[in-house]
């Protein structure tokens, strides 16, 4: 009986150690979907938000990207950009919150792949974003690239992904009968 408890409690014990472990030195794929989870909801306001309270969730969004970042929309009713720094995403984001009244993003099915030297990797998910007073979502999927800078995971470049749509298929040729 005596050997039983034992195991039961070397087995406790081992799950602890590895329950304590993963708190205190956590995956970079998890730091890296935390930090995604920290973007959505810095982009993210409500209407009640004061000017005061948007320039410091803007500002705040900007620290998680690095200094200059790729930009490649493909998006419409937004212009193509191709590099930003932290100053005009501070003011992208200013701008988008005082023409919106109410803006809220998610980020669905992140998917992390860390690169071999584990100091850059991809981060693939859909966008849910829900404006205003519009009754529809807009959706979209989206790749950004990190890298680890100075110890933090900063986005380099932010892409969007096109889907397939049935604009993307050339019909199929129809079939012509042999000796009719």
């Amino acid at each position: 009986m005596k050997i039983v408890f034992r195991i039961v409690w070397l087995a406790v014990l081992t799950g602890l150690g590895v329950w304590l472990w993963t708190m205190i030195f956590p995956s970079p794929q998890k730091i890296i979907r935390q930090r995604l989870e920290a973007v959505a909801r810095r982009a993210s306001f409500a209407p009640d938000e004061g000017t005061l309270a948007r320039l410091v969730s803007a500002e705040s969004l900007a620290s998680y990207f690095s200094t200059n970042v790729e930009v490649h929309l493909d998006v419409p009713e937004l212009a193509r950009i191709t590099t930003l720094d932290r100053n005009e995403i501070t003011q992208y984001a200013l701008a988008a919150g005082s023409k919106i009244s109410n803006l809220n993003v998610k980020f669905l099915d992140v998917d992390v792949t860390l690169a071999p030297n584990r100091q850059s990797a991809t981060a693939d998910f859909t966008v849910e974003a829900h404006v205003s007073d519009d009754q529809d979502l807009m959706v979209q999927e989206m790749k950004f690239t990190l890298r680890k800078i100075s110890g933090e995971w900063l986005i380099t470049r932010v892409e969007t992904i096109r889907t397939l749509s049935i604009l993307d298929f050339e019909p199929a040729p129809t079939p012509s009968i042999v000796g009719a």
